[in-house]
């Protein structure tokens, strides 16, 4: 017994436990979760999510952002600039780090500093830098590139001029303005609208108040600034002082004021009143002169022989018809008979009857139709007569050749009587055939709205060609009664609202 028990107990007891419980521990636990876990999560969490990560998130955010990265300096400079512009023409003072970093564009691009100064006219610049003034014609009409690609360092350099510009003109600020400032505002509003590819005083209705013109809706807002302005001034002090009364551009706004303002002005300031409302008459009636000579052409009377005179020979056609005598001997054309042209053009007389409503919302288009009337009055075998009215109507046709004397005898102001100007207008058609009546008003006659109709509508229908005008101003913004607009649409004698151009041809048919 007791030499048996120690053999049976020390292998039991001392390799078992010592064999299966280490051995066996070590490969379970050691190899098999590191050999399959290793392999396994290495390709399925290492390479899959870094793999795509990698290349997808590279060009997403390396490349793209780096792409427009080259013209960002241009794009930056443009936004300070414009950036600027906002900041003046909200609030007067002065952004420290804009007007910095303005100032460091405008330099580096090469354009002078003078650009940045608000107190610096653009005639003033132009005149210390005359390349720049071709550079201001056309400023904001760009050509585009051929190829389409954006010049980026062009459009920062016609940033900086538009922004001159703009603050110019519409950084009007507040309190009295004087004759000098408003010449200033007048001057840099011509440059503007040069900008646009119009002539200085196209949007407004100035002087170039004939002229074709672009720019869209932003004539009205140019003429109410410079309403404003006009408001402003101490119009009669400026006019008392010969002096300032010559720095005075002549305009619509100006014009305007000072016929609302006539019957208040006296010796020295009268008299310069009416100087400047001659020079805007006459510079408006050069323009529209020009327009009415070029459509006022009838057609060729071939029923009266040409005058046999060198300047009427029509050489080609006499060669042409004498062709049959030339001799190749001689080598000489015989001519048997000669062929001149007909210059005598067909005219008949015609009458032309501008009625004209002279309340104060007509002002724009009362100048200008009144001025129309006068050169149509100067033309041969046209009669012109003109009536004005209000609440009352008032026979201008003694005056109708001198416009100036017209706007000097009008009352701008009050209400509308339309059947009382038709009643003295009936009168003066002798032949309807040969009778075109104009009538200018925004047509809001109210409770007399439907006498004025029936009264127009006689007259349509007797044969007067009767043209209804609602505004012939250069901003061709003019509201009319569309009560009234929808019924001469029906009669066939639409409304005519827009550029001065747009009554001449209308007018031109009538007198060919």
């Amino acid at each position: 017994m007791t030499e048996a028990t120690p053999p049976d107990a020390t292998p039991a007891t001392g390799p078992e436990p010592t064999a299966s419980v280490l051995p066996d521990p070590t490969p379970a636990a050691g190899p098999e979760p590191s050999t399959p876990a290793g392999p396994d999560l290495t390709p399925a969490t290492g390479p899959e999510p870094s793999t795509p990560a990698g290349p997808d998130l590279t060009p997403a955010t390396g490349p793209e952002p780096s792409t427009p990265a080259g013209p960002d300096p241009h794009d930056n400079r443009r936004q300070v600039l414009y950036w600027r512009l906002l900041a003046r023409l909200f609030d007067p003072e002065e952004q420290a780090a804009l007007e910095a970093a303005s100032l460091a564009v405008v330099e580096d691009i090469g354009l002078p500093s003078a650009l940045l100064d608000p107190g610096a006219s653009v005639d003033s610049v132009v005149q210390r830098h005359p390349e720049l003034g071709d550079e201001l014609d056309g400023l904001m009409t760009p050509e585009p590139e051929p190829d389409g690609a954006r010049d980026r360092a062009a459009e920062v350099r016609r940033a900086a001029l538009a922004s001159k510009l703009l603050l110019n003109v519409f950084a009007t600020g507040s309190g009295t303005v004087s004759a000098g400032q408003l010449a200033r505002w007048q001057s840099d509003a011509g440059w503007l609208e040069r900008a646009l590819g119009c002539p200085p005083g196209g949007l407004r209705g100035g002087k170039a108040a004939g002229a074709a013109l672009t720019g869209g809706g932003l004539g009205p807002e140019l003429g109410a600034i410079e309403a404003d302005l006009v408001q402003r001034m101490h119009l009669r002090e400026v006019l008392a002082d010969p002096a300032l009364a010559a720095r005075l551009t002549p305009s619509m706004s100006l014009i305007e004021q000072l016929l609302r303002d006539k019957g208040n002005l006296s010796g020295v300031a009268l008299a310069n009143a009416k100087a400047l409302i001659r020079r805007y008459v006459d510079e408006v009636a050069e323009v529209l002169r020009t327009q009415v000579e070029k459509a006022t052409v009838g057609e060729l009377d071939r029923s009266v022989p040409p005058k046999r005179v060198f300047r009427n020979l029509d050489l080609d056609r006499t060669i042409w018809k004498n062709l049959t005598n030339w001799s190749p001997e001689e080598e000489r054309l015989y001519v048997d008979r000669l062929y001149y042209r007909h210059t005598v053009r067909r005219t008949a007389p015609q009458r032309l009857i501008v009625v004209v409503d002279q309340s104060g919302s007509m002002v724009d288009s009362m100048v200008n139709c009144t001025i129309l009337a006068s050169i149509f009055a100067g033309l041969p075998k046209v009669d012109v007569h003109l009536i004005a009215y209000d609440t009352r109507a008032i026979d201008l046709t003694p005056w109708v050749r001198d416009p100036f004397d017209v706007l000097l005898r009008t009352n701008l102001g009050g209400g509308n009587d339309g059947p009382v100007a038709m009643a003295m207008a009936r009168p003066k058609i002798a032949e309807p055939k040969n009778t075109v009546m104009v009538w200018i008003s925004d047509f809001y006659e109210f409770d007399r709205s439907q006498p004025l109709f029936e009264g127009i509508e006689e007259v349509h229908r007797s044969g007067v060609r009767f043209i209804p005008v609602g505004s012939v101003t250069s901003s061709g913004r003019q509201e009319v009664n569309p009560w009234f607009r929808e019924r001469f649409k029906a009669l066939g004698t639409p409304v005519i609202s827009g550029h001065i151009d747009k009554l001449v041809h209308e007018l031109k048919t009538f007198l060919t």
